[in-house]
């Protein structure tokens, strides 16, 4: 038996800022709010479970897993299935949504490259491209001056990090949660930095309050999104790259249950767009991989993510393991 529902527990990283964080001290690099909302705890897994499955099984079920709904040969250059991407998640502003937030900028940037070494050892045959996966809208508890209940990240935080990953050679990822706002709406303000060719987009249904969630407040459930608006996304960055004469784009989707996404058979990629569908949550080992097996595996859409968790992850599975899933994962992200 499938037992995702562990992982449909609020994610460690996911968690909002505090309502009372300032435009003030977002815009001075400074956090004077309390801790963010807290994590639900996840249900502890069955003795019948625990026999079921070994702490370090990986190895997918043998049902056979049906084809994409769309297959698409993408542009020139793209970046997958060429190479693997390693990414670092979070939000400066915060020490308890990911990595970017924990540690200075240059003692996480040797960390992260340490881990793009850790990968070309655990798979020699695919480079290693590094990456920033930044929160620049951030679901709230509390619904601000528009009630949208996200707070965007100020373009000079963006216009920083976006320069800062230029410098390295990087990949950054943009990452959206929309509250109750719009995928439509939270893209405008993106649209320079997507211009660049070294810029990616993410969007994280967890937080994204309509459909079976509409009007909840962000965090209190597992917000849902539509294929309609991630093909919104595809289309937009499809027509960015057609004006910009870049090479493809990436967005990448997060999923760790199976109703916040839905209608997925009709996410459409295109050949200037590249679709990742991210397995997110945290578990112990064996859940993770049933659950890579059941929103990844079995319901392809094109590319495949895994994220990792230092601290919640109970144990975090190895880089060896990683790639030895099935399929292999080509973007990772570490929380």
């Amino acid at each position: 038996m499938i037992l995702t529902a562990v992982l449909a527990a609020v994610l460690f990283g996911g968690a909002p800022l505090a309502p009372n964080a300032s435009s003030s001290a977002i815009a001075s690099f400074q956090v004077s709010h309390s801790d963010p909302t807290p994590h639900k705890k996840a249900p502890k897994k069955s003795s019948k479970a625990s026999k079921a499955h070994s702490p370090n099984d990986t190895t997918p079920s043998r049902k056979a897993a049906p084809e994409p709904a769309f297959t698409v040969t993408s542009l020139p250059n793209a970046i997958l299935p060429k190479k693997r991407i390693v990414v670092y998640y979070g939000n400066p502003l915060s020490k308890k949504m990911g990595v970017l937030g924990e540690y200075p900028e240059s003692v996480m940037i040797a960390k992260l490259q340490q881990e793009v070494h850790n990968f070309a050892v655990a798979d020699p045959a695919t480079p290693v491209a590094p990456g920033f996966h930044l929160i620049v809208s951030v679901a709230q508890g509390a619904p601000g001056k528009n009630g949208t209940y996200r707070l965007r990240m100020t373009d000079s935080m963006i216009d920083h990090w976006c320069k800062l990953a230029e410098s390295k050679g990087y990949l950054i990822f943009l990452d959206v949660q929309v509250g109750h706002s719009t995928v439509q709406a939270e893209l405008q303000p993106l649209m320079p930095y997507l211009k660049r060719p070294y810029v990616h987009l993410a969007l994280d249904p967890e937080f994204s309050m309509h459909h079976g969630s509409e009007g909840v407040v962000p965090g209190r459930k597992v917000g849902v999104m539509d294929a309609a608006e991630i093909n919104y996304a595809i289309k937009t960055l499809a027509d960015v790259v057609a004006q910009n004469k870049l090479p493809p784009k990436i967005l990448v989707i997060h999923r760790y249950t199976q109703k916040m996404v839905t209608n997925y058979r009709e996410i459409r990629p295109v050949p200037a767009v590249q679709v990742v569908m991210n397995m997110d949550g945290f578990g112990q080992p064996w859940l993770k991989r049933d659950s890579y097996d059941a929103y990844e595996r079995m319901q392809p859409v094109q590319y495949y993510g895994f994220k990792l968790f230092y601290k919640n992850d109970k144990p975090m599975l190895t880089r060896e393991e990683v790639v030895k899933l099935k399929p292999s994962p080509l973007f990772i992200t570490f929380q």
